[in-house]
């Protein structure tokens, strides 16, 4: 039995997959790191970005794998920390602090990195399952 496109769409998908998560993982990191972070390069005080994903469809069928679309900054409001004595504080004393939360981030980062293991779980069982039809007839 060749190998022929079709038996390597699964491969496909589950290594798109895979790519979508590891690039969610690399957003939700960033996330976390700025999670303190008063003032960016611009100034401004770190957004939260989210990933958006899209189907991708593979040999022209209907099923098909994951790919970003895009990553967005969340438009939810600013935490306020009230700290008259920093040096960015409003008058009224609070400094605008990113819009990212921690636990939000941990149950992504969770999320993320179980639908990687999974996509991982795919490939080995699709190669497990390739390998013993090739011993067919031996």
């Amino acid at each position: 039995m060749p190998i022929t496109n079709s038996s390597l769409g699964i491969f496909d998908i589950a290594g798109s997959a895979m790519t979508a998560q590891s690039q969610r993982m690399n957003v939700t990191a960033s996330n976390l790191a700025n999670a303190d972070s008063v003032a960016g390069p611009d100034g401004k005080p770190y957004r939260a970005r989210q990933v958006v994903f899209e189907m991708t469809p593979v040999n022209g069928q209907q099923i098909g794998g994951v790919k970003v679309a895009r990553v967005v900054e969340d438009p939810s409001p600013m935490r306020m920390l009230h700290d008259p004595k920093n040096p960015l504080a409003d008058a009224e004393g609070y400094v605008t602090m990113p819009n990212v939360n921690v636990v939000e981030e941990m149950v992504n980062m969770i999320s993320a990195s179980r639908s990687y293991q999974a996509n991982v779980e795919v490939l080995n069982t699709a190669k497990t399952l390739m390998s013993k039809t090739l011993t067919i007839g031996q």
